[in-house]
């Protein structure tokens, strides 16, 4: 009895033990990948120091300790040191992907290091991905998933390491021609290497930390998961942290507050001077200012996302009241929600074709504002309809029924109950639809692109632009039937007109250093629209949940 109870004892302490390894390797596997994303989007370099070593050899050590410890825990659980329920194999999935993980890792020591060129490759790629996918499937699981995981790390953290694969690697592949030749690089192969393996051996660790099986599977998906949308937000910031570390110090140049140092304005008849002074900003490009800026773009692009919605969303939204409550749902609605999708799949040059057809030759023969506004309307359209009508169709029908037994008519229910109810939705619809055409280039050089840089500060005036006549139509707006410029297309005319140009006259900056803060203030501008409608809809919602 003494025995039996030493011996639970000892399975139960070398469990703690195990559960521990295990977590502690899960951890690792997320920091790696963090450092991994950090180091693609160069917010760090290879050749760093940390504690004055290289950061990929730190990453290499890392991935040779968190190798060698996934497979500790499948041999642990292989020799029954551990308490555990193994399948009898990984499965097909987990043994594919791990054949051609090692069918590429093949491939390239075969012609990397080897010099197998041509097809001399494809045999030890096999084999290695036929090892790999063997040792997968035919083994149980235990050893099948952290095997191949732990191997691949051990293998990417001594390749870095030795030095095998450093700051200085370079390798093009002498199976491309040479004026086909593809580079690779230790900037994009090492940080890649490591966000494979930590997913990898993230995977294994959390299927060893729940003794495999179907516990093992369920954790395992979950840190896959958890790992990917960590991915996506650091793609996410990485990219908005990319933009601003290039744009932001060209637009920022002569930035200053204080009292009178901003530009002169006038307002109910009263001029003073803003506290404000950002040149890049606030001016357009002129012979007359010391530093050209973006401010008629800027304007122009504004007022197209402006147009755009007040043209598209009470058409989308109307149109999307009547399929959802009035239209009886049968083949017409099936062959609206069928062409809503195609509509929302049209390239956008192909919108733009149909306005400079059929829009321009009926506003003046010449491109302007108000036919990019449309266009880009026509663009907004189908996607608001779709979104709202699917907001609306969201709605529980004792909504409806609580409403109708009140003895409210259907369009009272429509409005106080149902809009109120899918609004969320619906704004939802319009914020990703202006992430969309904000950006947009093509539809808005064969519209309205009146210029790459506007000269002066000559924004387009559309409110005062309104003038009422006596004759139909009654009112009229000469600045909706001029030709403005926006970023997106002043950012793709800066590009194809070339970045390796000079000085922008007196500007201590170069006409890329000028693109990059385009971009930048681009870009503060669509996520100040999205800003803008995450907070209607937060605003919604509350108002809604109360």
């Amino acid at each position: 009895m003494s025995t039996i109870t030493s011996r639970n004892s000892l399975v139960n302490e070398e469990t703690n033990r195990y559960e521990f390894a295990a977590g502690a390797t899960i951890a690792l596997s997320a920091l790696l990948f963090a450092l991994g994303m950090t180091a693609l989007f160069e917010f760090v370099t290879l050749t760093d120091p940390v504690a004055g070593v290289p950061i990929v050899s730190v990453l290499g050590g890392l991935l040779v300790l968190i190798g060698i410890v996934v497979l500790g825990l499948g041999v642990s659980s292989r020799l029954e040191l551990t308490e555990s329920t193994p399948d009898r194999s990984a499965g097909l999935v987990a043994s594919f992907v791990f054949g051609g993980i090692w069918f590429g890792i093949g491939g390239i020591v075969a012609a990397g290091m080897i010099g197998l060129d041509g097809a001399g490759w494809i045999l030890p790629a096999f084999l290695f991905g036929g090892g790999a996918f063997a040792a997968t499937a035919f083994t149980r699981e235990d050893i099948g998933s952290t095997l191949p995981a732990g191997v691949s790390a051990i293998l990417a953290g001594g390749v870095f390491l030795t030095g095998v694969l450093g700051p200085g690697w370079s390798w093009s592949p002498g199976s491309f021609p040479s004026d086909n030749a593809v580079t690779f690089f230790p900037s994009v192969v090492v940080p890649g290497s490591v966000l494979l393996c930590s997913l990898l051996v993230g995977w294994a660790s959390a299927k060893a930390y729940a003794g495999f099986g179907a516990r093992g599977r369920h954790l395992g998906a979950h840190v896959l998961i958890y790992l990917n949308a960590l991915g996506i937000i650091a793609v996410l910031f990485g990219l908005v942290g990319f933009v601003v570390s290039k744009g932001a110090p060209t637009a920022f140049t002569g930035f200053t507050i204080g009292l009178g140092v901003g530009p002169e304005v006038t307002v109910l008849g009263l001029s003073f001077s803003l506290p404000v002074s950002w040149p890049f900003l606030m001016n357009g490009a002129s012979v007359f200012v010391k530093i050209d800026g973006i401010l008629p773009a800027v304007v122009g692009t504004v007022w197209l996302v402006i147009g755009a919605v007040l043209f598209a969303v009470p058409l989308a939204v109307g149109a999307a009241v009547f399929l959802a409550e009035y239209a009886e749902q049968g083949r017409f609605t099936s062959v609206v929600e069928v062409a809503t999708n195609g509509l929302w799949s049209t390239p956008s040059i192909v919108f733009g074709l149909f306005g400079a057809s059929f829009l321009i030759p009926r506003f003046g023969g010449s491109k302007s504002l108000i036919a990019g506004m449309l266009t880009l309307g026509f663009m907004l359209l189908p996607l608001v309809l779709i979104t709202s009508r699917e907001a609306m169709l969201a709605v529980p029908d004792e909504y409806r029924d609580a409403s109708a037994a009140l003895g409210v008519s259907k369009w009272q229910t429509i409005r106080s109950v149902v809009l109120p109810a899918a609004l969320p939705g619906i704004v939802t619809g319009v914020i990703l639809g202006v992430g969309r055409i904000a950006g947009e280039t093509a539809p808005i050089l064969v519209t309205m692109a009146g210029g790459t840089l506007p000269a002066g500060s000559e924004t387009i005036d559309v409110i005062g632009g309104f003038e009422f006549i006596s004759t139909p139509p009654f009112v009229t707006n000469e600045a909706l039937l001029e030709a403005s410029s926006a970023l997106p297309y002043q950012l793709y005319a800066l590009i194809t007109a070339g970045l390796g140009g000079p000085q922008f006259q007196d500007a201590p900056f170069s006409a890329l250093d000028f693109a990059w803060a385009n971009a930048f203030i681009l870009l503060t501008v669509v996520l100040s629209f999205y800003a803008i409608g995450i907070t209607t809809r937060y605003y919604f919602r509350r108002k809604l949940n109360r």
